[in-house]
């Protein structure tokens, strides 16, 4: 791998271009490129096999549920009709950019396993052309780029920091990747057989007291976990669906994970019942629950400002690579890297629109930026 100190020189055909990782970041990012006639050697990487990231609706349970780590747009106080919660959500907007973008873009089951930077390789099939970046994936296939955006989220650089960039990152960039939070935040949610709800409740909300019955002084999380639990969300019913959402978040939310669907329904009915007062509460028929913790290429749910962090440090993670040049070779993307946005949906899509913007003006003089449309 020879280092290489100047721009690659691309041909008539336009830079080739990876996006590694298919969340909304990305598929923002391959959105804007695709609409400028200069990006036509466009792929997105994505090392699942479903687009969207920490967008995750499930729809086999009850009448569709959205399992993102993310604040849902709609607040406590709004109605919708049951059949509209059918099928709003936000996985409508993962599949109006993925209709938008041409067939073959998006690759999937491709994780990446290092991304190569200021180097000087050369694609096979085109002699002659060589790029400053190589990206290798996990199943030993290497696309040469002159551009990439990495859009992964900042759990899964966190625990890959050491082995996913060639050469290392720069130690400042690295520092900001250790220093920024990046929290899990998890949703459980149980379908009953009938409600035992009033109609009109919303929210069943739980406190804990020191002289709860379910105290018992013990201070393993097997035993205290479910008190992480700030309540229940009642989601609307639809026709044999009756639901609630739990919310869970920290160490707890990471060892709730680790529990089997079982163990999880059974502290939970048992919850319930303390907090109803009915030891006669039916248990839930089913439960599903995220696990974004323990998903190997999300390591977690979104980021925050940590203590000992601040906004400087989500600048500098979202500046391009090398620092000292406007060539570009590496760019990050995704929610932490918005400081405005940190955290939310909206904050990855701009993150991508941004980098995409970065790549468009690096290419194309007069700038004309594209409308997005979804």
């Amino acid at each position: 791998m020879e280092s290489s100190g100047g721009r690659a020189e691309a041909p008539g055909r336009g830079p080739r271009v990876l996006v590694v990782g298919g969340g909304i970041a990305g598929l923002g990012a391959a959105q804007r490129l695709c609409g400028h006639p200069a990006f036509r050697r466009l792929r997105v990487l994505e090392a699942t096999s479903r687009a969207g990231g920490r967008i995750c609706s499930e729809r086999s349970f009850g009448n569709g549920l959205s399992r993102n780590p993310f604040p849902d747009p709609l607040s406590g106080t709004q109605r919708v009709s049951p059949e509209l919660c059918r099928s709003w959500g936000y996985q409508g907007l993962t599949n109006r950019i993925m209709a938008s973008l041409p067939e073959d873009v998006v690759v999937f089951n491709k994780p990446v396993k290092t991304i190569h930077w200021n180097g000087s390789f050369r694609e096979a099939s085109s002699p002659g052309e060589t790029c400053p970046v190589l990206v290798e994936c996990e199943d030993g296939g290497c696309f040469p780029a002159h551009h990439v955006i990495v859009t992964v989220p900042l759990g899964f650089l966190k625990e890959r920091l050491d082995t996913f960039f060639e050469p290392p990152l720069p130690t400042q960039k690295a520092e900001a990747i250790r220093k920024i939070g990046f929290g899990t935040n998890n949703k459980i949610f149980l379908e009953f057989e009938e409600p035992f709800w009033e109609p009109d409740c919303q929210f069943i909300q739980v406190v804990w007291e020191d002289t709860s019955p379910l105290q018992d002084g013990a201070s393993e999380l097997q035993h205290v976990w479910f008190k992480k639990l700030i309540g229940f969300l009642v989601l609307p019913s639809f026709e044999s669906a009756h639901v609630l959402c739990g919310f869970i978040a920290g160490l707890e939310s990471e060892f709730m994970e680790t529990l089997s669907d079982e163990e999880v329904l059974l502290s939970l009915t048992q919850v319930l019942r303390r907090v109803t007062g009915n030891a006669e509460l039916p248990a839930p028929r089913s439960v599903l629950r995220s696990r974004w913790h323990s998903a190997p290429y999300t390591r977690g749910s979104y980021s925050y400002v940590a203590v000992g962090s601040s906004g400087d440090d989500v600048d500098l993670l979202a500046q391009p690579l090398p620092a000292d040049g406007a060539e570009a070779q590496v760019l990050f993307a995704g929610e932490a890297t918005h400081r405005a946005f940190y955290s939310t949906t909206h904050g990855a899509l701009l993150s991508g629109w941004r980098e995409a913007d970065r790549l468009i003006a690096l290419w194309d003089t007069q700038a004309q930026l594209p409308e997005p449309r979804l």
